[in-house]
């Protein structure tokens, strides 16, 4: 006679409980399926052991709080070794769900093998798990229960896949409420499979545990839920305060890209108008003349050039200047259309790129509409010092005719133009016309052939050497580097020819860093043949606006030839350094902290603040030539020159005086105590072999060794406290 199944009864209380045990391990395995899809080959696979132990025992520790809520009318125990093994297919399940949730997408097939092998593993696990409770007689399975358990643990699989997947897609805020969701509807599922596998248990009446010996059903069950909540919980802190350093990381890395962007937006910007600068420009320009190629419309470039600006900034000063050329951009920028491009190139050049305008009809209107809004009155002060002031420009006008161009031949085009009509006395525009050609093109073959040159690393580029001597003596104290070019065809070039057309096409930098390098690697030459001798290098205002490159390029070449920063001297032109007086005090009081000597160069010949020159880390002001030419003959010459002699001494800086062509003006100068003379009197420029021989042969027989040793007796402890 067949025995009696018993009907099992569960507590609701810990049915409920089981449940929620089963709802917060699914949402945090959601949350760890997020974090195992970290780029990051080592903390992902850190996160997947992690979250395959976490996982694996949430759901391991679900099935015996089920187990709890049975109650049965006999003690229970559990098989040590069956209960770990159970534990062991939870982990092994999870590390399987993990795996799948890592995948960018989730095909069929996937879908398929990965909710086909979950649904094994959880069977696995929760039958593993009863056959822990050995009884006797053994436990009849109702196979049908058994096949609807398998296939409710499949579809939690392939809905737990289902949902992770599309929570993918929503955003961080929807995604949290979602995961939320989802989790409650996956522990259901997965609570259902436990009691539709429990109810396939037929357990006869009269039943006795044989593993009674083994783990206490209660204690066991107590254990497992503890453990396992607190290894859930410190997982799920674990993955909030990490989601939250991701947060963090996000947030300085979008600062920091929202800093690079504004750099790199600067760095394309005019510093003191706002305007494109020449490389943004010339990006523009490239982009305006394919799309004009592409769409058959038309490209044009406006140069405009302000008509006596010099005199502005003589009269009313730098700010002043600096007022006027931002009223200029502002003025430009109100007659501009929204595409328009408008940037400017130097001192007082600025362009308007036109898109879509080729009609000369049209440009020349347009051009008139901006000769007439610079004409409108500007002030050029604050103030009972404001004065009205009106400007007129050149305006030269290049249209792009449809070739295969470059965006410098057409800014080049524009520019000839503009100083057709300079050379007509200004205020007006013309347009591009084929005569002019010649000179643009020679300038784009001399740019073309300086930077060859610089990329060959100088060929044909040389530095020659004119020597500075004492006042008061015939003593050599150093020399001044000059750039000079032998052209492979056209033989040697002026500086005055080629250093322009370097300014002009964006290779004055590199020339600068060709010099600096030059210019030590010959004061390292002259160190072996026992010749000290100091070097006075010329600074562009170009590499004055980038002064970190600067400095490192002269850091790596004092480095490279092992030389001290004292044997450098840098000149600066008296109008270079009164342009931004406040960024050139900033950059040369980084240079006399790095020990170079600084040098104001033709000084007389521009505005010059004294409450500025006296901040400026300087040790040296050269007197312009031009005075030094009529000191013979002028009584004012003499007079101007004696009081910037006196001037710099009361700042406790030397006096060179250069262009000194007579024995006159050498007296003339020394009886004002002028400290250093430079000039054709004494040697004209020459290369670096010759100026070696020239100094040893200058010096008398018996002073050889003092001239050696003392070339750098004149060095001067500068204000910045650098020697």
């Amino acid at each position: 006679m067949p025995v009696a199944d018993l009907a099992l009864r569960f507590d609701p209380g810990v049915v409920v409980l089981s449940y929620l045990t089963a709802a917060f391990a699914s949402y945090v395995a959601l949350d760890l399926a997020q974090r195992v899809r970290t780029p990051d080959a080592q903390t992902a696979k850190v996160w997947w052991f992690a979250g395959s132990l976490s996982m694996g025992s949430g759901i391991w520790a679900m099935h015996f709080i089920g187990m709890l809520a049975l109650k049965l009318p006999f003690a229970t125990g559990y098989d040590k070794a069956i209960t770990a093994l159970s534990w062991l297919a939870a982990v092994a399940v999870s590390a399987i769900a993990l795996r799948v949730a890592a995948l960018d997408r989730l095909t069929v097939k996937r879908l398929t093998l990965g909710a086909v092998s979950m649904g094994a593993g959880i069977c696995g696990m929760h039958y593993t798990g009863m056959a822990a409770l050995v009884l006797a007689p053994g436990i009849r399975w109702h196979w049908g229960l058994v096949a609807a358990s398998a296939g409710v643990a499949t579809g939690a699989a392939a809905a737990a896949l289902i949902i992770f997947f599309w929570l993918r897609r929503l955003s961080a805020a929807q995604a949290r409420q979602g995961q939320l969701a989802a989790a409650l509807v996956m522990g259901a599922a997965v609570a259902g499979m436990h009691y539709t596998g429990m109810a396939a248990a037929g357990i006869a009446e009269g039943s006795v545990c044989l593993s009674t010996n083994g783990l206490r059903g209660d204690n066991l069950a107590a254990l497992v839920a503890s453990a396992t909540l607190a290894l859930l919980l410190l997982t799920l802190f674990t993955s909030l305060l990490d989601t939250r350093l991701r947060r963090r990381a996000a947030g300085l890395q979008q600062s920091l890209h929202e800093a690079t962007t504004e750099l790199a937006e600067q760095a394309l910007r005019d510093p003191l108008t706002g305007l494109s600068n020449r490389q943004l420009l010339d990006d523009r320009i490239s982009h305006a003349i394919a799309r004009g190629r592409r769409d058959g419309t038309g490209v044009a470039v406006l140069m405009l050039n302000l008509d006596g600006f010099k005199p502005v900034n003589d009269s009313f000063g730098h700010a002043a200047g600096d007022a006027v050329l931002r009223e200029v951009a502002a003025r430009l920028q109100a007659q501009a259309r929204g595409h328009d491009t408008l940037a400017r190139l130097g001192a007082d050049e600025f362009v308007v790129l036109l898109e879509g305008e080729a009609g000369e009809a049209t440009l020349a209107q347009i051009a008139q509409r901006l000769l007439d809004a610079l004409a409108e009155p500007m002030a050029t002060g604050t103030g009972e010092a404001s004065q009205p002031l009106r400007l007129s420009a050149s305006i030269g006008i290049a249209v792009h005719s449809g070739s295969d161009i470059a965006s410098r031949i057409l800014i080049g085009q524009a520019d000839s133009a503009a100083q057709s009509v300079k050379r007509s006395g200004g205020n007006g525009f013309a347009f591009f016309e084929a005569h002019m050609q010649d000179g643009v093109r020679d300038q784009l073959e001399l740019a073309r052939d300086l930077r060859a040159a610089l990329e060959a690393g100088g060929a044909g580029l040389a530095l020659h050497y004119q020597p500075k001597v004492a006042g008061d003596t015939a003593r050599v104290l150093g020399v001044e580097a000059l750039l000079r070019w032998q052209h492979p065809r056209r033989g040697p070039v002026s500086p005055g020819a080629f250093i322009p057309v370097a300014e002009r096409f964006g290779l004055i930098i590199a020339l600068g860093d060709w010099v600096i390098d030059e210019a030590c690697r010959q004061i390292a030459d002259w160190r072996g043949q026992g010749l000290k001798l100091r070097v006075a290098i010329n600074l562009s205002v170009q590499q004055l606006r980038q002064p970190e490159a600067l400095l490192q390029r002269l850091q790596q070449a004092l480095a490279r030839h092992q030389l001290t920063a004292a044997q450098l001297s840098c000149e600066i032109t008296e109008s270079v350094a009164m342009a931004d007086a406040a960024a050139t005090e900033r950059v040369l009081q980084r240079l006399g902290a790095l020990g170079v000597s600084l040098s104001i160069d033709d000084f007389g010949t521009g505005y010059s603040s004294l409450a500025y020159l006296r901040r400026l880390p300087v040790s040296q002001l050269k007197i312009d030539r031009s005075f030094i030419q009529d000191l013979e003959t002028s009584a004012d010459a003499r007079a101007i020159v004696k009081a910037v002699i006196e001037l710099a001494h009361a700042l406790s800086l030397e006096v060179v005086a250069e262009g000194v062509e007579t024995e006159g003006q050498a007296a003339v100068l020394r009886a004002k105590r002028c400290d250093k003379l430079q000039g054709f009197l004494f040697a004209r420029p020459m290369p670096a072999q010759e100026l070696a021989q020239w100094a040893l042969r200058s010096q008398q027989p018996d002073a050889r060794q003092d001239f050696s040793d003392s070339v750098f007796d004149d060095q001067m402890v500068m204000r910045s406290g650098a020697t």
